[in-house]
């Protein structure tokens, strides 16, 4: 549809109001299919003569709209209803970004300081309005539900496109402190993982955000095309199988979206606030500290301010604390499942931005692909138990399965007696699972630990793949016979059953399980 602007200018009022609609009727003309819009940026006043022509205006033509209104006529507009029965677009005060210092940057738009009190967040799309009005939603929702972040006050111009303005008073974003002193890593580490966990603990009401595995399951479809067929299938399962989680992730977790002001902690940038596991919050963070500059270690000086050894070291030890584990084989673990939504969404980005036809993103893409494809033959899904390990079921690995236990038992206070007597049964159930559940061959096993209860309960269980075998069904052996009358064997499961207060057996989907209790 054609647009037609007419520019109102000075006074519409009772003396010119015959006047100023006459002009406008004649420039319109007959042509009654045409979008008009009343651009009021040199409008000063207007009084119900000049509504009543505007009014006369919309029963001719449906389409209308005012834009560049100043307040005061705004407020006119809006007391007499004229906001409801069609669009009217306030004027926007005019900021300028040259010579500002970039704070932070994000996939829809770019922070500036604008003066010491202020910042404003700059979008890429020049007809932002509607994404600052989500943001400002977003982030409203985000402080009721007791996440701390700034809520924007103001919506400015800034160039072709439009802005929006928070309060920062004196804020220093993480990336900087990192940045400027290096030493102070673990304190940005604990306060970074702080507020993560904050964000995945805190359930939203149903549809108020995205959920971002439907965004991810479209990253999958879209680059399964470019993978080899049963790849691909299995990227777009992987994803599929992930299950609907209504607690929140920020989508764009990184330093610079993480800002100091007077010792408080606040989260910004919030328009890619969306709902779902963990997983995906992982792959945006992968990419921001890794992925984006595993190639060029130069992209994340230009987009932190800190160097890739020192990505490298914040990303590890944010992901060690974030799962509450040293154990290297759980954090790889985590990390692959990670660099698997990581890639191929820097894969579908580049394809995307026309990285195909240049040499250098071909290099690149090959690179994700072949790292991705790889991931996949050795990933069956992308969920995550921080509290559980698995590992190859030799006697090689007892001492990480021991230390794996060993670290939840401390966390969780166990005294010194309770914690030999579960390091007993451990060592009895796994080195059992090594000997024989896969003769001759070898499989895994894992060991997951949950603490709960009052008084508390420690639960630690052990599932392989091998044979079915119930030890409970087992005899206990008679401990008051003589050496020479005693047969050699399975005094393990009965110390087991011994030491600890409840021990189970099941055989289900193809597992065994064992299950032992004790109390702490």
């Amino acid at each position: 549809m054609e647009e037609k602007i007419i520019k109102l200018t000075g006074r519409i009022d009772s003396n010119n109001a015959a006047e100023v609609e006459n002009s406008i009727m004649a420039e319109l003309g007959d042509n009654k299919d045409v979008a008009v819009v009343l651009n009021a940026s040199a409008l000063e006043y207007i009084s119900s003569a000049g509504l009543r022509v505007i009014l006369r205006i919309k029963k001719n033509f449906s389409d209308i709209r005012i834009t560049d209104v100043n307040s005061e006529v705004y407020e006119i507009l809006d007391m007499t209803g004229f906001t409801e029965m069609m669009t009217v677009e306030k004027a926007y005060r005019v900021v300028s970004v040259e010579g500002c210092e970039e704070i932070g940057r994000g996939a829809n738009g770019t922070i500036y300081r604008i003066d010491r009190d202020n910042v404003v967040k700059v979008y890429n799309n020049a007809d932002a309005l509607a994404d600052i009005q989500h943001e400002r939603e977003v982030a409203r929702l985000a402080l009721i539900l007791g996440i701390p972040t700034a809520i924007s006050y103001d919506v400015v111009r800034v160039g072709e496109s439009y802005g929006s303005v928070f309060e920062l008073l004196n804020a220093r974003s993480f990336a900087k402190i990192l940045s400027q002193e290096p030493e102070r890593i673990d304190w940005c580490v604990d306060e970074y993982v702080k507020m993560l966990k904050k964000i995945h603990g805190t359930e939203v009401p149903a549809g108020k955000l995205p959920d971002m595995k439907e965004t991810a399951l479209s990253w999958a479809k879209f680059v399964k095309e470019y993978l080899p067929e049963e790849a691909g299938e299995k990227l777009v399962s992987l994803v599929e199988a992930v299950p609907h989680d209504d607690h929140m992730i920020h989508g764009d977790y990184h330093t610079k979206n993480l800002e100091l002001q007077n010792d408080e902690v606040l989260l910004i940038d919030m328009d890619t606030l969306a709902v779902g596991h963990p997983i995906f919050e992982l792959a945006s963070m992968f990419n921001a500290f890794i992925g984006f500059s595993e190639l060029d270690h130069e992209q994340i000086k230009h987009f932190q301010g800190f160097d890739f050894e020192t990505a490298e070291k914040f990303w590890h030890k944010t992901l060690s604390q974030y799962l509450e584990t040293t154990n290297e084989r759980k954090i790889k673990e985590v990390e692959d499942k990670a660099r698997i939504i990581g890639y191929t969404r820097l894969i579908r980005r580049s394809i995307r931005r026309k990285g195909l036809e240049s040499e250098k993103g071909r290099a690149e893409i090959a690179f994700w692909k072949e790292k991705l494809i790889e991931l996949l033959g050795n990933n069956d899904t992308l969920l995550f138990c921080a509290n559980e390990l698995e590992l190859e079921a030799v006697t090689e690995n007892l001492d990480e399965a021991q230390a794996f236990v060993d670290e939840h038992l401390e966390k969780a206070d166990c005294p010194m007696k309770a914690k030999m007597q579960i390091g007993v049964a451990v060592e009895e159930i796994f080195v059992n699972i090594a000997n024989y559940a896969y003769r001759p061959e070898k499989g895994k096993a894992k060991v997951r630990v949950e603490v709960s209860g009052d008084p508390v309960c420690v639960t630690i269980t052990f599932v392989d793949h091998g044979v079915p075998y119930d030890p409970l069904a087992k005899e206990d052996p008679d401990v008051t016979l003589s050496a020479d009358e005693r047969e050699i064997g399975g005094l393990g499961i009965f110390m087991t059953k011994s030491l600890m207060d409840d021990v189970t057996y099941e055989y289900k989907d193809g597992q065994n399980i064992l299950t032992l209790k004790k109390e702490i």
